[in-house]
């Protein structure tokens, strides 16, 4: 650079000042007509150096209108820059002509999007919130989004899997086992895609799946539970040894071998109804479903053989759970629901009935207010927002007025009463 030209445009000073020099170039095409340039809000030192730079006489004014080609002649020849153009570049760099820039950087995404062969995942970049997700996933990068959609391909080929585990997939497709954990973008975007596919289904486990927690407390191991779900319906094994699932005579069919003892509790992992899900033996066969497990236990111990085909969620179904209630579903199973009576007890049921079409099992207002007469000694004061039963438009209400939590184990006896087969 000419040491003249740092004197006269160089330094911190009229750094601002050259921004705004360096916007009239980058909104005009490069080899357009220079032509006119007003430059206005001028400092004192600003002006000073737009004096010197023109060889006008300093003026006390707050802009200044510049013959651009007029200005480039005068830099050539006193062998300071080719142009103003010129000049700036060498100070500050390259100017970029802001709608060429936007329009290379839309064909490369374009290139991108169209470049992707997965029939579902391209499919799911046409939607503005996907292709919005790719790009915050490749922080604006295409190079980096276009590894992204061939590392997800690779995964989604392999999908839905047949109860292989997360870190085993992630290393055979990705080289990496932990290149699907939580929160990688890699693994975001294959969760994305595969709601999408999910979405797309009639028969789909959930269509309305979404990793924000609404369906439960908002936190971290929650949000870890949504995800380990989503896996598990596209058969992929995230810690499946965890919250498996209880159960009570479930049958098989006959050529199986029994998942339990009759008569006994059994519990199922997820790993077990991924890798090797039972037969069951149920349609159009009443299957009790229970929020908690003592009821299992109650059951087990005071009908054991006796006892109708009992399911227990554990509170909000996790991923086994769910898998378990799904086959069931599949299988021709008539779910009947009973909870607890209370706000996170209704929340459950609104979602165990929704997803899998299960009907209430002594769970409305009447059942509410009976139970609230008869068990006194097992209650306690209800807790917490309101949240209306899907089934029963008279429940909430009737919990509001009467201000109790009813605990299920409190109303075993007419539950009891049910599952009794003789």
């Amino acid at each position: 650079m000419d040491p003249r030209l740092h004197k006269l445009l160089g330094g911190n000073e009229l750094a601002a000042l050259r921004r705004r020099l360096r916007r009239h170039f980058e909104r005009n095409a490069p080899g357009a007509s220079p032509g006119l340039l007003r430059v206005g809000s001028l400092s004192a030192a600003e002006r000073e150096a737009l004096a010197l730079l023109t060889g006008r006489p300093p003026r006390d004014a707050k802009s200044m209108q510049i013959d651009v080609s007029l200005l480039d002649a005068m830099l050539r020849d006193a062998g300071i820059a080719r142009s103003l153009r010129d000049a700036l570049e060498q100070i500050d760099g390259p100017v970029v002509h802001l709608a060429a820039a936007r329009a290379a950087v839309e064909a490369s995404w374009s290139a991108v999007v169209t470049g992707c062969t997965h029939p579902a995942l391209a499919g799911h970049l046409q939607t503005p919130a996907a292709l919005g997700l790719l790009k915050r996933l490749a922080r604006q990068d295409a190079s980096v989004a276009k590894r992204l959609l061939e590392a997800a391909d690779a995964v989604l080929r392999r999908l839905p899997a047949g109860g292989v585990a997360r870190a085993q997939l992630a290393a055979e497709t990705l080289g990496n086992a932990h290149a699907l954990d939580n929160g990688q973008a890699t693994a975001t975007l294959v969760l994305a895609t595969w709601r999408h596919i999910e979405r797309g289904r009639s028969d789909a486990a959930e269509t309305s799946d979404s990793l924000d927690g609404t369906a439960e407390e908002t936190s971290g191991r929650a949000l870890d539970e949504r995800i380990r779900d989503v896996w598990a319906r596209a058969g992929v094994l995230v810690n499946e040894l965890a919250r498996p699932a209880l159960l009570l005579n479930v049958p098989v069919q006959t050529n199986e071998t029994p998942v339990c003892t009759p008569g006994e509790p059994a519990y199922l992992s997820l790993r077990r109804l991924l890798r090797a899900p039972p037969r069951w033996a149920v349609a159009d066969l009443v299957v009790f479903v229970c929020e908690n497990p003592n009821l299992v236990a109650i059951a087990a111990d005071r009908l054991g053989v006796r006892c109708a085909p009992l399911v227990s969620t554990d509170g909000m179904p996790a991923a086994a759970q769910r898998t378990l209630l799904s086959q069931l579903a599949q299988a021709g199973a008539r779910l009947r629901y009973h909870g607890d009576f209370d706000w996170p007890g209704v929340q459950i049921a609104n979602h165990v009935m929704s997803t899998w079409g299960a009907h209430p099992w002594r769970f409305g207002a009447l059942d509410y207010e009976a139970a609230a007469a008869d068990a006194p000694h097992t209650r306690h004061s209800l807790a917490g927002s309101c949240i209306v039963a899907s089934w029963d438009a008279a429940l909430a209400p009737a919990m509001q007025r009467l201000g109790l939590a009813i605990a299920e184990e409190a109303v075993a006896a007419p539950l009891l009463g049910d599952l009794r087969q003789e």
